[in-house]
């Protein structure tokens, strides 16, 4: 039986055209980018070739591109860095961030609460998990020091209105964290579009290979590094640099952009007749996340009297494979943290499965509709 990948927002494959771009870097120019020899210096104009392919992408400099092992990394580095470079440059100890957001945030948040002594605002979410700029405004101080938002949901693909929320904050001069780690290849990245301070990408959502990501962070931000050495990344994150993993993330990002526009809109259509289909053929089916502005490539769902764990078993042996929310909680028998903030019961947000499609997608999901159909069916009949 052939085996359909439908857990994209989880990884993806690494692209052909990475692969291909990272290969001389892992070979013939593997130096040291801080060696003054000759393959040494190759790999260091790699390194600047990468940053300011990624730094064009953001609208952003390339001396503003940090590049990291990945989202998770990103993630820490932008809330705790900013956090703590504020506090001890002007005092300031209040964060704010949603209930729904990633656990690299929500973890760092609290680290800054249990460790630093900060204070944490949880700005709430309505039942399809946006976030009102007048609720983000309201809950903004003197004394904030940071304001750290997905742009779009992990587990619903919800997509927050990342502009009005900048506004907002903008108008208090805070600092904005945008977490676009699902978002990349889906949605616009540009720093005079969303107006953030920083934003973390991760390569393995985009093609490129698992360990490689980037934080954009404005250079006027003030960031403390988690990472202290050699002063590598302007001294915002020490260590010997990736340069394959730069050149494979650069090149994936590049890609992804240039296909975006023409893919979001294909993606799209097939998600939404999939999900059509999906509602009409299971009666306990009820789509999560915001029915409209969503990601291209999501499709989420609870079902209603099932378990979830089960759904997925069932849809596995159908040849589907699929996942109960993000991969970072998977094995967890807790409910999903972004659906009982999203005011889901508990019971319910237990039968939850997400669908995500690759930027690739080209074919109806009939099929696997009916599978979703066939799978629930199973479950609800034991």
């Amino acid at each position: 039986m052939t085996t359909l990948y439908l857990d994209n927002a989880a990884t993806t494959p690494v692209r052909a055209e990475v692969l291909e771009a990272m290969t001389p870097y892992l070979t013939r120019w593997f130096g040291n980018p801080s060696s003054h020899h000759t393959v040494g210096e190759a790999a260091a104009e790699a390194l600047a070739d990468a940053r300011a392919r990624v730094a064009r992408v953001l609208g952003m400099r390339a001396g503003d591109i940090v590049f990291t092992s990945g989202g998770t990394e990103a993630n820490n580095t932008a809330v705790k860095g900013i956090a703590v470079a504020a506090a001890l440059n002007a005092g300031k100890r209040h964060v704010v961030t949603t209930p729904i957001e990633h656990e690299s945030v929500l973890e760092s948040v609290d680290h800054l609460r249990r460790v630093h002594g900060f204070e944490v605002t949880h700005v709430p979410v309505d039942a399809v998990g946006r976030v009102s700029a007048d609720d983000l405004a309201a809950v903004v101080r003197d004394d904030t020091a940071l304001v750290s938002i997905g742009y779009a949901n992990n587990e619903v693909g919800t997509i927050q209105d990342a502009a009005a929320l900048a506004a907002a904050v903008r108008a208090r001069g805070v600092a904005l964290h945008l977490d676009a780690v699902q978002a990349a290849g889906w949605l616009p990245l540009s720093v005079a579009d969303l107006g953030f301070d920083a934003i973390s990408l991760a390569g393995h959502k985009l093609g490129a290979p698992k360990g490689t990501g980037v934080l954009g962070v404005r250079g006027r931000i003030p960031l403390e590094p988690l990472l202290h050495g050699g002063g590598q990344e302007r001294g915002r994150r020490s260590g010997t640099e990736d340069v394959a993993g730069a050149v494979g993330f650069a090149t994936a990002l590049d890609l992804a952009e240039s296909e975006r526009a023409e893919a979001a809109a294909r993606v799209a259509t097939l998600r939404d007749a999939f999900v059509a289909r999906v509602l009409a053929a299971v009666p306990s089916a009820a789509l999560t996340g915001d029915p409209v502005r969503r990601l291209p490539g999501t499709a989420s769902f609870t079902f209603a009297g099932t378990s979830g764990e089960a759904v997925l078993l069932e849809l596995e042996r159908r040849g589907v494979v699929s996942s109960s929310g993000s991969a970072c909680a998977a094995g967890s028998d807790e409910p999903s943290h972004v659906l009982i903030a999203m005011g889901i019961a508990p019971e319910v947000a237990q039968t939850a499965v997400r669908f995500t499609l690759p930027h690739s997608w080209r074919h109806p999901l009939d099929a696997v509709a009916d599978a979703v159909a066939a799978s629930v069916a199973a479950v609800s009949g034991r």
